[in-house]
């Protein structure tokens, strides 16, 4: 085997490593009624089959994750189907916007429970591994195949609020359950291996394990050669130079005006793997593009670093504001860590749902971007003081012309 086919190997199995590595890293030690997955402290031992919560949309005091949004709470869980089924009980969620996004261990966001796919409405879902051939139990709704034994959910629940709509949302994710066919708790344990907060580059000898498991339990699509494994040595030498690449690797999809799309995917990565392990690198749990977009901007009209210290404008004209099925925020990040700004309005984001929102007189929307306050009837977004920054757009069920990547995004233009 030559270098070019280990560095294809580890290209292609990465995705599998990176997902494992989630799985350790955002999985619970403890169950609310069967305690610890383990008693000692340092124990890899983790729960799956069962929901972890968020109660807040995230704040600049939250650093644990990067470019994170200002308009939901998450729940997230990770699926084992290797002992059978999983049913995901979900409740009545009126008219808000929610969805748990499922992905498989290669990272193909391949299916959806949520107001875009399958309603609002109380929902019954069986989840199973390919093969299984059982009885379907009354009141199940749906069902979902998906292509291993091992899938990544991720759950975002729109909150309006932080006060009596968050203790809403709250009740709603505590009605989220995981259970049997027969109605039992349906969490297992299992033992991750790795430390999951561990970002750097794995040793050879873990990452060739954890490859090794994660295969036995999701094997690649139909259609997808397996060039797997390449020599111990190769391997040694392939791991550094792919994560290296991976940092620089594909470019994302220009828009326009300065917006750029760093993610594209529907429901499946096809034969693009240098893309998916990038994504798996850089941008791991990306949903598919028909659930959310994510255009981003870091320069103005004239092409220029997006900065603190000058003041700035984004203008959509009459009737060519976001068009969305859902709804659509505009978050300010600070360049240098790809996090919230504290300001003195402890605004993060702005869009269709901010109470005051002004239109123009003749329809158009106008967003001041700057740090200091552009006075009464602005619409301001703020900046941080005299620091370069960033500004994410988010469409959530976005239309046809953001998705055919026709939509005129308007450039950011300094005053």
């Amino acid at each position: 085997m030559h270098t070019e086919a280990a560095e294809a190997a580890v290209i292609q199995t990465l995705p599998l490593y990176e997902m494992m590595r989630m799985r350790a890293a955002t999985t619970a030690r403890r169950h609310p009624h069967l305690g610890f997955a383990a008693a000692e402290r340092d124990s890899r031992m983790r729960w799956v089959n069962q929901f972890t919560h968020t109660h807040r949309r995230l704040g600049p005091e939250d650093r644990e994750v990067v470019s994170p949004n200002n308009d939901t709470v998450y729940s997230n869980a990770w699926l084992d189907l290797s002992e059978g089924p999983v049913v995901i009980e979900s409740p009545e969620m009126g008219d808000r916007y929610w969805t748990l996004g499922l992905l498989d261990a290669w990272t193909n966001p391949f299916a959806y429970v949520g107001r875009r796919t399958t309603g609002n409405r109380p929902q019954r879902t069986l989840v199973h591994a390919p093969g299984w051939r059982g009885r379907v139990p009354q009141g199940i709704t749906h069902t979902i195949e998906a292509g291993g034994s091992d899938v990544w959910l991720i759950g975002r629940i729109l909150v309006e609020d932080d006060g009596a709509d968050a203790e809403c949302v709250r009740a709603s994710q505590a009605a989220l359950r995981m259970v049997r066919l027969d109605g039992s708790d349906a969490a297992m344990r299992v033992d991750t291996r790795i430390d999951g907060l561990d970002t750097r580059v794995p040793e050879p000898s873990r990452f060739r394990a954890v490859v090794d498991e994660a295969l036995r339990r999701n094997p690649p699509a139909a259609g997808e050669s397996l060039a797997w494994p390449p020599p111990p040595e190769m391997l040694a030498a392939a791991l550094p130079a792919v994560y290296e690449r991976l940092r620089h690797a594909g470019q994302p999809h220009y828009l326009g005006g300065g917006w750029a799309i760093p993610v594209m995917v529907r429901t499946h990565w096809g034969d693009d793997l240098l893309t998916r392990a990038r994504i798996a690198r850089n941008f791991i749990g990306a949903l598919g593009v028909e659930e959310a977009m994510y255009p981003t901007a870091e320069v103005d009209a004239e092409g220029h670093a997006l900065l603190g210290g000058r003041r700035y404008e984004l203008r959509f004209a009459p009737g060519r504001g976001p068009q969305v099925d859902a709804f659509w925020s505009l978050t300010m990040y600070r360049r240098s860590d790809c996090l919230f700004v504290a300001n003195p309005i402890g605004r993060y984001s702005i869009g269709d749902r901010t109470p005051g929102l002004r239109h123009d007189p003749d329809g158009s929307l106008a967003i001041r971007l700057q740090a200091d306050d552009p006075g009464a009837g602005v619409n301001w977004l703020p900046a941080p003081a005299g620091e370069p920054f960033y500004v994410v757009l988010r469409l959530y069920q976005p239309r046809g012309d953001h998705l055919s990547l026709r939509f005129d995004y308007p450039a950011i233009r300094p005053l």
